[in-house]
Parts: C-alpha cells; sequence; structure tokens
C-alpha cells in the first residue's frame, strides 16, 4: 500500500487562474481525483446585526409593541448570527484522502437546492472541517484574463517582457512615460489601470515613497496588504526620516530574514515572524532576546503593532503581473486601454467618453464633489473615467457604438481609437449584445422592427441603441411610405 497523506491544521492550497479559465481548472480536480472526493466548499450566510435591528422593528410594528432601548438591543444581539441561508466558496474545492468518504466528515447538499447543479457542497462550512481537509483555493483573478488579452492582440510572449524597463518604473513616481502632464489627468503618477497600484490609496503610498526598483514595489504591494503595516506606522517612520522604504517591514518574510541577519536563531526568527504577522506581537522574552542582537526600538515597535502581514511571494507574484501590464501601457497603449476596459470595467458613460476629454472630466468632477455620498456605482463609474480621461489625453478616442462592427463584451481596436461593444451601453446586457451579435450574421437589418424581431431585443434595449445614435438612417418598419 501506498503512504496516506494526513493533513492537520488549515491546509489549503491557493492559487489563482483568469476568470475565464476557473471553471475548467475547477473541474480538472474531478479528473485528478474523482468525482466522489471533490465537493465545493459549502458557506453558512448569517443575520447580520442591521437585518436582525430591522427583524425586531418590524416584529414590534406588526404586534404594536413599546420596547425599552435594553430590551431591543438585547433582542437584536440574540438574532445576530443565527443561519440565514447556506452558499458556496466562489473557488474552495475540498478533496477528501481516497480511503475515506465524505460522510466521514460532514454531510452534502446542492447549493441553492438545485439538484442539476454541476457541483455539491460539504454542508458544514470549511471553518468546521479545516482540521481534517484539504481546501484547494482555486480563485478566479482578472489580472491572467488581461495579460492573456494582450498577449492575443500584440502577439507577444508576456513572459519574454522585461522587469526592468526604465520607461515603465517611471510610471510609479510620475507622469512622464505617459507623454502627459500631472494636471492633464488629474493625477501625481501614471499607475491608473495598473493592478495593485491603482487606487487612490496606493497611488498616494508611491507619491509618498516614490519606488524605482521592483523589489520597493514588492515592498508597496506588502505594505498596502497588510493591517496596520503602512498607516501609522511604516508611513510615520519613514516620514520622520527613521528608516527608508527598503529597510521598513513590508512583508512578512522580511522578519525571518532580517532577524536572522541580526544573529537570532533561524527557529526564534522564524516563530516571531509567525507571531507578529498574525497579530500576535511579542513577548518579553523575544523583546529581550532582539535587543541583546541589536534590532532598533522602532522596529520593534513596528512589531508590536502590525496586524496582519502579506506573504512576499505572492506580493513578488502580484508585482510581476503589475509590471507586464504596465509595459504595455507604455510601450502598447491602445491596446492596454482595450483589454483594461474590456476585462475590468463595468460601468460606462458612453456618451461623455465619445465626446472626449473636456466631457469627461466634467463627469468626473461632478461625481468627486459628492465625496462620500456618491452611489458605489458612481465611484466605480469614476474610475472608468480617469482611465478614458488619460487615454483622451494620450491622443486616443472613443468611437460610438457601431450597429454592424462593434463586438457583444470586446472593445475594438481601430488605429488610434477604441469601438466599444454593445454591452457597455446603458442598459444593453451580454445576453442581448449577444443576440444582435449573432442576428447581424444573417444580413443588414432593413428596420428598427427587423433588428427587434431578429435578435428579441426589448423595447428599451432599442430606445437605448437608438439615443446613442447607432440606429442612424434606419427606418422604423419594413413598411414603404407612398407618401
Amino acid at each position: 500500500m501506498g503512504e496516506k497523506l494526513e493533513i492537520t491544521s488549515n491546509a489549503y492550497l491557493s492559487s489563482y487562474f483568469s476568470g475565464d479559465y476557473q471553471p475548467r481548472a475547477h473541474n480538472y480536480t474531478k479528473e485528478l481525483f474523482g468525482v466522489d472526493y471533490v465537493y465545493r466548499a459549502g458557506t453558512i450566510g448569517t443575520v447580520a446585526e442591521k437585518t436582525a435591528y430591522g427583524y425586531v422593528k418590524g416584529y414590534q410594528s406588526d404586534f404594536n409593541l413599546q420596547m425599552r432601548g435594553a430590551e431591543i438591543d438585547r433582542l437584536v444581539s440574540g438574532c445576530t448570527g443565527v443561519k440565514r441561508t447556506t452558499g458556496q466558496h466562489p473557488g474552495g474545492i475540498i478533496v477528501v484522502p481516497d480511503y475515506m468518504e465524505i460522510f466521514d466528515f460532514c454531510p452534502i447538499q446542492f447549493p441553492a437546492d438545485d439538484k442539476t447543479s454541476e457541483w455539491k457542497t460539504t454542508h458544514f462550512d470549511f471553518h468546521s472541517i479545516h482540521d481534517n481537509l484539504l481546501k484547494l483555493d482555486i480563485l478566479g483573478h482578472d489580472d491572467p484574463t488581461v495579460i492573456r488579452m494582450l498577449q492575443d492582440l500584440s502577439g507577444i510572449d508576456p513572459k519574454t517582457i522585461p522587469t526592468d524597463d526604465h520607461e515603465v518604473f517611471k510610471l510609479f513616481s510620475g507622469t512622464e512615460s505617459l507623454g502627459v502632464s500631472e494636471e492633464q489627468i488629474m493625477c501625481k503618477t501614471g499607475t491608473y489601470g495598473i493592478p495593485e497600484f491603482g487606487t487612490k490609496f496606493v497611488r498616494q503610498m508611491l507619491e509618498e515613497t516614490k519606488p524605482s526598483t521592483f523589489s520597493e514595489l514588492v515592498q508597496i504591494s506588502g505594505l498596502s496588504h497588510g493591517t496596520d503595516v503602512w498607516l501609522n506606522n511604516a508611513n510615520e517612520l519613514i516620514q520622520d526620516g527613521t528608516c527608508v522604504l527598503k529597510e521598513v517591514i513590508g512583508c512578512r518574510d522580511d522578519i525571518m530574514v532580517y532577524l536572522i541577519y541580526k544573529g537570532l536563531e533561524p527557529s526564534l526568527a522564524f516563530k516571531i515572524m509567525e507571531s507578529v504577522r498574525k497579530g500576535k506581537g511579542l513577548s518579553e522574552e523575544w523583546i529581550e532576546e532582539m535587543k541583546k542582537n541589536n534590532v532598533p526600538d522602532w522596529y520593534i515597535g513596528s512589531c508590536l503593532k502590525i496586524k496582519y502581514m502579506f506573504p512576499k511571494a505572492h506580493a513578488a507574484a502580484y508585482v510581476l503581473m503589475a509590471v507586464r501590464i504596465a509595459y504595455f501601457k507604455v510601450h502598447h497603449p491602445i491596446l492596454f486601454y482595450a483589454a483594461y476596459f474590456t476585462v475590468r470595467a463595468d460601468d460606462f458613460d458612453l456618451d461623455s467618453m465619445v465626446r472626449g476629454s473636456a466631457s469627461i472630466r466634467v463627469k468626473i468632477e461632478e461625481i468627486a464633489a459628492k465625496g462620500l455620498d456618491a452611489s458605489p456605482k458612481e465611484k466605480s463609474l469614476l474610475t472608468v473615467l480617469e482611465l478614458a480621461l488619460e487615454m483622451c489625453e494620450r491622443g486616443f478616442s472613443f468611437k460610438k457604438v457601431d450597429l454592424y462592427r462593434s463586438s457583444a463584451t470586446e472593445f475594438l481596436v481601430e488605429d488610434k481609437t477604441l469601438i466599444p461593444p454593445f454591452n457597455a451601453m446603458t442598459g444593453v446586457g451580454t445576453n442581448a449584445a449577444i443576440n444582435i451579435v449573432k442576428a447581424r450574421e444573417s444580413g443588414e437589418f432593413l428596420s428598427k422592427e427587423d433588428l427587434q424581431q431578429r435578435s428579441k431585443i426589448t423595447k428599451t434595449v432599442l430606445e437605448n441603441l437608438d439615443e446613442h445614435g447607432c440606429l442612424e438612417g434606419l427606418p422604423e418598419s419594413n413598411q414603404l411610405s407612398l407618401f
């Protein structure tokens, strides 16, 4: 008999796949382990505090009751955390050893009681059984999808892209390599749309640290993903001149490597790293040992503040993808924007985008003026508009959606312009977009009526197409008027 694999204590393996490929990766686990040995990790949805409050207030209203605040709080706390529904983890696959079966650990069920579902889920939440079973986190991620699209558009193998391109690294500290000024794009760095480095929070970090090397970008990635690692910690140490970016604690591995370098026993350095990265701090005995080995007080103080730290390999993988995508932004810009808007963006204001920089800028300022009152949809749109402004300021432009040339879901490149897809229009869903593209394969549309009948789109979708200007010159119906 072969050796049996015994898995204990939080065993899981995590990996990222393109969102387009993720279902295939999931199904491959059935081939690897057998259909009776892999299950989707179940989740248990509980009643949130605000929902519980709504239940109590509803009960109070239904029965015309008068309750004191303390009684309301008591009932709310009693309802909070009660099981409300079951679901499934977006990428978690539970693997059962081949000499056992799932019922040795927990019951199983169909997600949402759908007996036709391809997958069955564990009835228990993974946290209840993680000491006994292995979980594979086969997660979806946009970066591989973007890189694949850029490869298909350009013919460039991403693995051949240099990771030390000087113009690419300039993006992280200014806008020079984009050929625009800070005022033109309303940003001090050139990292709009670069994964991990495009958010307002990380852009602020870049402005304060001005990284210029790959290792410094890995530091930034670690700092931005940690909890209490940058704010009120590393940022203050850098501002005070206590240390520079490369010296602060960025990733969990840095702690162990640094302490070994200072002379601590490797096993102790590892224990300290594990304690700090989980937010458990340092014991008095460890602090004494660190001081004996000339570890500075600021470093010990920094360790005591940290709640969670990112692994360095994870940060390096993120930065590698970011640098590859940034290469296209600098050297093949129109392809970068086509891939970004196709894969990452969900909300568009095509009417503003088609009109160019001035119109986009007005819309950006309008949303920015709302501050915290802006809706989630407006915040999502703001990110897209910032990229659209930058693209237009670099000399590129958007065309209107074209009834015969637009794709259903992808932005198409035509010289220095992008042709938006049908589903980028407000009120036009992906299914309607696919139906329009299928319908036009059988020839030109004779009228708006013909378009609606052949593509089976709703009247609202037809009106949206008309308002955008897609249906210019198309008569209302197939009937010819003699007068």
